[in-house]
């Protein structure tokens, strides 16, 4: 995050024998409730994805692509966030990042589009993240003592880790017996009751280099803004896909370049090129990266797969992917209150668990006929990715200097939003990519279905391929004759989980890599513990 001078007047009365000033209970609460919103926010919309798309009569796709878009524009923008609360004020950043967000959770409890989701929830309340997460971290910095951040920190830490176990469960409830709508209302709720008590926020001045870095920061929103658009404008059917992706690779480049070019004449850049001289930042922010890449890829085609194939409602989709949630938690809690062994042995045994997991998960995907087949891989799965949530962050940001901190968790939030929206988009674009080409070779080796028939199909599949309920098929082919009905219907519960099993392959090849970078890890010495990396908030 940006601001690494935010707090540095924080605890200057501790030398002139001042009283201590008192812990401000209310304000600490009203920032955990906060990162609680911040979290939630994507679990309801997860497992309200089939409620949703019924009730705006859009499509699953539609949905996935307004989730892995609210992440890229979180983590396109978060650099550029950072040091627009520098220059605007950390506590006008606060309030603007969630007004972004109360936005976007309006807009979901009256949208009628999924136009209106994406215009308001993904982009508005995507760029409201950028703002707020840097902005509340200089503002704890700012706000409380030396002694008193770290307990802001836990505290926030764990409203956010809660949000994490229980958001699936809170959204399937909420969903089944009132609505989707209700669940963002009660997060426009939250924020409110948030903006009441701005008053006890403290602003905090920056006083460092003011000067914005507008090329850096437009070079690394075309990077990641063009990468994971390609791959939804490909989801979609849209052309032009590879010149799109090849664009966002050539932002990257250039900004690489650019930041480089920048320090050599010591002129403001929008991050420090210098930080990934560090071994130790290199690996860690790659093991953010593709933690962040399975996450995503293993949240978007679970959440398919239990409300498009075993069609569960909500509350049974949320309950069918707690283990998984419950069990990062449980984990995370655990592993990191003084682990003994190394972390780089530790977030090894992260990525090993997660593979078994989703190893697991693929063969068991075409015989399953309740969640319940799922429990003991996303248990294990929940196990790896707990160990690595534990230990990456402080593994990444214990090699920084103090005053460097803030930008270098910035870096590593926007490296972890990236890896969230790749995952959501690629496994989503290659579930839909399988299905299509399985179910037009299907469609194709039919002797039940009529040549017309065939053709039809074919060409709703090239230009509208979409993960459906079987209920929902038979209610379109309700005008066939019934062994038309039978086949077709027949041909999608065959296709359906071979394009899940492909989908998995992605948070799966994202998982082997993360092996690979772990035992890099463990050829590096292991960092020194860092109190200014455990006063991070990662988003």
């Amino acid at each position: 995050m940006s601001g690494a001078g935010a707090g540095a007047g924080a605890g200057a009365d501790a030398g002139t024998g001042a009283v201590p000033v008192k812990f401000n209970v209310r304000l600490a609460l009203l920032l955990a409730m906060a990162m609680f919103v911040l979290v939630v926010d994507t679990s309801l919309m997860n497992v309200s994805i089939s409620a949703v798309v019924h009730d705006l009569h859009t499509t699953v796709s539609g949905v996935q692509s307004a989730i892995a878009l609210e992440a890229l524009v979180s983590a396109a923008f978060i650099l550029i966030g950072g040091k627009t609360g520098d220059l605007i004020g950390r506590k006008l950043a606060y309030i603007l990042g969630l007004l972004g967000y109360a936005v976007g959770a309006i807009a979901m409890t009256l949208a009628q589009s999924l136009t209106a989701i994406i215009i308001f929830w993904a982009v508005i309340g995507g760029i409201g993240a950028s703002l707020l997460l840097p902005a509340m971290q200089s503002l704890i910095h700012g706000n409380f003592e030396c002694a008193q951040q770290k307990r802001v920190y836990a505290l926030v830490g764990a409203s956010a880790a809660i949000a994490a176990a229980v958001g699936p469960l809170l959204g399937g409830v909420i969903t089944t017996f009132l609505s989707w709508r209700v669940g963002f209302l009660l997060e426009a709720v939250i924020i409110a009751v948030v903006l009441a008590g701005i008053g006890l926020v403290k602003d905090v001045p920056y006083t460092g280099e003011r000067s914005i870095d507008l090329v850096g920061a437009l070079l690394s929103v075309i990077g990641m803004g063009g990468i994971v658009t390609g791959i939804l404008v490909w989801q979609e059917g849209g052309e032009r896909v590879l010149l799109i992706i090849l664009v966002g690779v050539a932002g990257l480049l250039s900004l690489v370049i650019w930041l480089r070019s920048r320090a050599r004449r010591s002129k403001p850049t929008l991050l420090d090129p210098g930080l990934f001289r560090s071994k130790l930042f290199q690996s860690g922010v790659s093991g953010q990266l593709l933690q962040q890449i399975a996450l995503g890829g293993t949240m978007i085609a679970l959440p398919i797969y239990l409300q498009m194939v075993l069609e569960y409602n909500a509350l049974w989709s949320g309950l069918s992917i707690a283990p998984l949630s419950l069990s990062m938690f449980a984990v995370a809690l655990l592993a990191g209150r003084g682990a003994k062994r190394r972390p780089a042995s530790l977030i090894l045994w992260g990525f090993v668990l997660v593979v078994v997991g989703i190893g697991a998960l693929i063969p068991i995907v075409p015989i399953a006929t309740s969640g319940w087949y799922l429990t003991l891989p996303l248990i294990v799965a929940g196990c790896g990715l707990g160990l690595l949530v534990s230990q990456l962050n402080n593994y990444t940001l214990s090699p920084v200097s103090d005053e460097r901190v803030s930008e270098a968790a910035g870096v590593n939030s926007a490296a972890g939003s990236f890896g969230l929206s790749f995952g959501l988009a690629f496994a989503g674009a290659i579930m839909l990519a399988t299905l299509a080409s399985t179910f037009a070779a299907k469609t194709d080796a039919s002797v039940v279905l009529p040549p017309d028939d065939k053709a039809q199909i074919s060409q709703v599949l090239e230009t509208d391929a979409e993960v459906m309920s079987n209920t929902k098929l038979a209610e379109l082919l309700a005008t066939e004759p019934p062994e038309v009905q039978a086949e077709v219907i027949r041909i999608n519960t065959e296709s359906r989980p071979i394009s899940l099993q492909v989908a998995l392959l992605v948070p799966l090849l994202a998982g082997l890599l993360g092996i690979g970078n772990a035992f890099r890890m463990r050829r590096l010495p292991d960092p020194a513990p860092s109190t200014a990396a455990e006063g991070t908030l990662s988003g």
